[in-house]
């Protein structure tokens, strides 16, 4: 399996947007898992996703949670291919919140990067870019900061 990468750049809310993704992917039925480190951000990106959208609901649960295994949306600050059961791992996409390139990329045949407009977001992007670059990943950009 070859892992690609997609990075979209420009997002004026680098979380909202990440709650625009989820829920698009939700409602396409794709699992995904959403990692970063940053317990703290997961939370707040947990209130988020709850909130953005009074008429969406996006099942999700963090990846210790009995109901892993059976929720579309896992959230996890450790090894996102720990996450869930390696027989979801080939369908399920990687959503990077993280500021550094998520372990084991290869487990995902997809990853999303989502760039805000903050100086130390785009800093952070650009070394993730060239990390998997180095590494021989697919990568693709996509400019989203003139989305309606």
């Amino acid at each position: 399996m070859s892992t690609r990468i997609d990075f979209a750049f420009g997002a004026p809310d680098r979380l909202g947007m990440a709650c625009e993704v989820v829920h698009k992917h939700y409602m396409a039925g794709r699992r995904l898992v959403v990692y970063t480190r940053d317990k703290q951000r997961l939370s707040h990106f947990d209130r988020l996703l709850w909130g953005f959208d009074p008429t969406a609901f996006i099942p999700h649960v963090m990846s210790a949670d009995p109901l892993a295994s059976q929720t579309a949306i896992v959230f996890t600050s450790d090894s996102p291919a720990l996450a869930i059961p390696d027989a979801s791992q080939a369908s399920a996409w990687l959503i990077n919140l993280d500021l550094e390139c998520p372990p084991a990329p290869e487990k995902f045949p997809r990853i999303l990067e989502i760039v805000g407009d903050h100086a130390d977001d785009k800093a952070a992007a650009r070394q993730r870019w060239r990390q998997y670059k180095a590494s021989g990943y697919d990568l693709h950009a996509h400019d989203v900061s003139k989305k309606p």
